[in-house]
């Protein structure tokens, strides 16, 4: 299971309705814990470096790499994936997102669809090198009427 908190869903989310109708693209960053559930805390925006059309593909640059790989150890978190969009297609990966996967990493795909965020999907690596879902949560916010 992969929990992203609202602020980093929200800054997810803006990126995926802004960069429409290319793909976005950025790092997820947070932990986990002993049972394989991670917590997404912090995003990281970065850009699309796909040379042409932005529409069906995102590229990372090597060097986006190393900075969110500086940031995680300079924050003391772990950098557990990728979060992508799908402008106007459905939140499963391809066939050339599986094969850009590397083991460990989290893949959060965005559904956009026409400017309105649709299904947000979580995806694994197996051993086989086969995407498996992972079920996404939204921490429940307290509205305090518990309280009263």
């Amino acid at each position: 299971m992969i929990l992203i908190q609202s602020t980093a869903r929200e800054l997810m989310l803006a990126d995926a309705v802004q960069a429409f109708p290319d793909e976005c693209c950025g790092f997820l960053f947070g932990q986990e814990d002993g049972e394989g559930h991670r917590t997404i805390t912090t995003i990281r925006v970065v850009n699309n470096a796909k040379e042409g059309d932005k529409r069906r593909r995102f590229v990372i640059a090597p060097l986006d790499y190393i900075q969110a790989e500086q940031f995680a150890e300079e924050s003391g978190l772990t950098l557990l994936g990728v979060y992508h969009s799908h402008p106007n297609h459905p939140a499963i990966p391809s066939e050339h997102d599986r094969i850009a996967a590397q083991p460990f990493f989290s893949y959060v795909i965005v559904s956009v669809l026409e400017r309105k965020v649709g299904p947000v999907r979580s995806w694994r690596l197996n051993d086989e090198a086969q995407f498996e879902e992972e079920s996404v949560a939204v921490p429940v916010l307290s509205t305090g009427a518990e309280n009263a």
